[in-house]
């Protein structure tokens, strides 16, 4: 008996040391998480960034605050599943009380007569561990895990959708950096030509009509070239708010766009396979599904037994004469628990949870048939916008020669005014509609490698 009585005190010191371990384990990771996001805080952004997109992606993803909250989402995701587990653990308490009984005597009244029994102070102690286990703790941890994953997943497509953004921004300035240079050279031009014009004007070989419909072109140049000088802005906005950088930040764009739009990155983006399993919503539904069916085993747990184990060790002290010693030092328990009628409520709780698994394998089998469909629709947009592109990249450098053409032969005298007008606005139109194929380009381009998770 002393024998077996050292060993379970060996046992529980094992537990009570490994409950210690974990707990500090778990102190020291949370410390460590709020020092490095301290850290993370107080780092000082430099007043000039100079970035490639791979850069600018990889610089989004270290400060953006959303990702920050979603990757401790994740570990509060782990932080539930250990208080799952551990409430299948063996707890220990430990228990102290003092008794003042302020002098009062007990009467017992025997055949033999009453006898006054004195109640002395006492002072008593216990150490109780316990451990109860029963199905739905064991299938509430699994649904844990399913959890993590989830979070996961979904920590994996905010910073997908991050990266996206980034990119989007980036390459939408470059275009409207270029497209601003095309205009400054071409303002450059007309007012040349309007000098020119206004010097003939002075010298009485042509009319000052011919100078004001130049004048006009050259306003609607500036007003041109302001609006695309706001958009740049707006544009650069957007990428400080997804770098998490101040307004103040002077950002540097090192990467050409020619090389960004490359035929080579759009047709490799092209020959890409689907693969269904790297599908990020593929992913979030069918761990969905799995947890659709845990709930099912779950509830059906409900029906199941708790076993339960307890040991408990008593002392008790009185401070004078007498008292009746009737607590045992050393009790051990051990409890079976069986649910036997809940007037149907268990049942129908598994009914409904049968219900949703079905309703989550119809949504799962739908999406999977879709998703193909999905991407050859993506993998068409990409393509076509792509050619959109190149033709709209051509037809920009098409409209300019003709531009300049036309503004040599006016200087020349060799063509009117109108030809100057005509050729000024199909410049200008045509600026407009390649900055939308570029911008097109780009998102179809993102919403493709979102949907093969690349």
């Amino acid at each position: 008996m002393k024998k077996n009585l050292i060993n379970k005190q060996r046992l529980l010191t094992c537990i009570l040391v490994a409950l210690l371990q974990c707990f500090a384990i778990g102190v020291v990771a949370a410390d460590h998480v709020m020092s490095a996001t301290r850290h993370q805080e107080a780092e000082q952004v430099s007043d000039t960034l100079s970035l490639s997109l791979s850069e600018a992606r990889d610089y989004a993803v270290s400060r953006n605050r959303s990702l920050k909250n979603a990757s401790l989402a994740v570990q509060e995701a782990y932080a539930q599943r250990w208080q799952t587990i551990a409430q299948m653990l063996p707890s220990v308490d430990a228990n102290y009380s003092y008794s003042n009984y302020l002098g009062y005597s007990a009467e017992l009244n025997t055949a033999m007569g009453s006898f006054q029994v004195a109640m002395p102070n006492v002072g008593a102690w216990s150490i109780t561990a316990a451990v109860g286990i029963n199905g739905q703790g064991i299938v509430g941890a699994l649904l844990q895990n399913l959890a993590i994953d989830m979070k996961k997943i979904a920590l994996e497509q905010s910073e997908t959708e991050l990266r996206g953004g980034v990119m989007n921004s980036y390459i939408t300035i470059l275009a409207l950096h270029s497209i601003s240079n095309l205009l400054d050279s071409t303002l450059l031009n007309i007012q040349s030509l309007e000098q020119m014009t206004q010097n003939a004007v002075n010298a009485g070989v042509a009319e000052q009509t011919t100078v004001d419909q130049i004048h006009v072109r050259v306003n609607t140049l500036k007003n041109s070239i302001n609006a695309q000088q706001r958009n740049i802005e707006l544009a650069t906005n957007a990428l400080k708010v997804q770098l998490n950088v101040p307004a103040q930040t002077q950002l540097t764009l090192t990467d050409e766009i020619d090389n960004l739009l490359s035929s080579e990155q759009i047709l490799q983006l092209l020959g890409e396979q689907f693969v269904i399993d790297h599908n990020l919503n593929y992913q979030l539904l069918k761990k969905s599904t799995d947890l659709a069916r845990r709930q099912v085993h779950l509830s059906a747990w409900a029906y199941g037994p708790t076993v339960s184990l307890a040991y408990n060790y008593s002392k008790q002290h009185y401070y004078g004469e007498g008292g009746m010693r009737m607590t045992p030092p050393n009790v051990i328990q051990l409890g079976v628990s069986i649910p036997l009628w809940s007037s149907g409520k268990r049942a129908a709780g598994v009914v409904e949870k049968k219900i949703a698994y079905e309703e989550a394998k119809n949504t799962l089998a739908e999406t999977t048939d879709n998703l193909g469909i999905q991407f050859q629709q993506l993998r068409f947009n990409l393509q076509n916008n792509y050619e959109t592109y190149l033709n709209e990249k051509e037809n920009i450098e098409v409209v300019r020669r003709v531009f300049e053409s036309t503004a040599n032969k006016f200087r020349w005298g060799t063509t009117s005014n109108v030809d100057l007008t005509n050729a000024s606005n199909d410049l200008i139109s045509a600026q407009s509609t390649y900055i939308q194929a570029v911008m097109s380009l780009v998102q179809s381009g993102v919403e493709l490698e979102k949907f093969l998770n690349l």
